[in-house]
């Protein structure tokens, strides 16, 4: 992290504390505290608007073709992505496809597409801000989003749709998560962090985003990012807590989240809790270090 990130790190973290003491109650659960601090699902309503009748797609081709060459699961299993390999012609592609996107009259769309291009634009925009400081330690250390409290790239705008100035922030939390209300859409966005859900090997697209979605969750939630189980306590990936009102607002909404997607042996032991014992999160980023295993 850099000094600057550790500063407003620090700064933001003595804040909250303040706050802390000011608006929750001393019995407080475990997610209620957390999610004070995250961003909320606040609608920008100039993004409700869309074509039920319409039928064009959107070519995610290049996309696809960027994730299928670059990104490959390390021993442990998670997705990384070869920053440091990525040739100057698909990078010069990627670029096209992140302006390509920008450029179309998204609001004409049907829904369907519309999810489509949104998960992809969050996810192509995380890999190309990546790209464009790299090498860094963690997107964390990428710290250009203003205000003093500021932390990381996802307050910056970083391009302009239809005439509108949109950051990383707004995709997740003022159009993805309002207007789907789908708790999946959390393992569909990936923050170039080892403790994210995995950035996927194949674009989103109308038709495949369902299939993509469920397999996302049901591979999250049993890898050891997602949940794991140390000294009789549950230990959940931090997302469960920042964003705990997307799976059920508390300790039993989230368990009964995980239990849906858990396989049978992972299912069996979280029978047994009905609290979480506490959360993590690795935000080293997720390059790729060798070859792909």
């Amino acid at each position: 992290m850099s000094q600057r990130a550790a500063r407003s790190a620090l700064l933001r973290f003595g804040g909250r504390l303040a706050l802390l003491a000011l608006l929750v109650p001393p019995l407080a659960g475990l997610v209620s505290i957390e999610a004070l601090f995250a961003p909320k699902a606040k609608l920008w309503a100039r993004w409700q608007a869309h074509d039920p009748a319409a039928t064009a797609r959107i070519d995610h081709g290049p996309w696809d073709r960027i994730l299928a060459t670059y990104v490959a699961p390390d021993a442990a299993g998670v997705n990384r992505f070869d920053y440091a390999g990525i040739s100057a012609p698909d990078r010069a592609a990627l670029d096209g496809y992140v302006a390509g996107l920008a450029a179309l009259p998204v609001s004409r769309y049907a829904r369907a597409e519309q999810r489509a291009y949104w998960i992809n634009l969050y996810n192509a925009l995380t890999v190309q801000l990546v790209l464009a400081h790299y090498p860094v330690g963690s997107i964390r250390d990428i710290d250009i989003s203003p205000g003093l409290f500021a932390d990381g790239p996802w307050d910056k705008p970083l391009l302009t749709v239809e005439g509108q100035a949109v950051t990383l922030n707004d995709i997740e939390h003022r159009i993805l998560r309002p207007i789907w209300r789908d708790p999946r859409i959390h393992y569909a966005l990936n923050c170039a962090s080892v403790g994210c859900p995995d950035l996927q090997r194949r674009a989103f697209t109308a038709e495949g985003t369902e299939a993509l979605l469920e397999a996302a969750a049901r591979g999250y939630v049993n890898s050891p990012h997602g949940v794991s189980i140390a000294k009789d306590k549950l230990i959940v990936s931090s997302i469960y807590v920042w964003f705990g009102e997307d799976f059920g607002g508390d300790d039993a909404g989230v368990i009964a989240h995980l239990k849906r997607y858990a396989e049978p042996a992972l299912a069996a032991r979280l029978a047994g809790f009905d609290t979480l014992g506490g959360h993590a999160y690795d935000w080293t980023l997720n390059e790729r270090i060798g070859p792909p295993s």
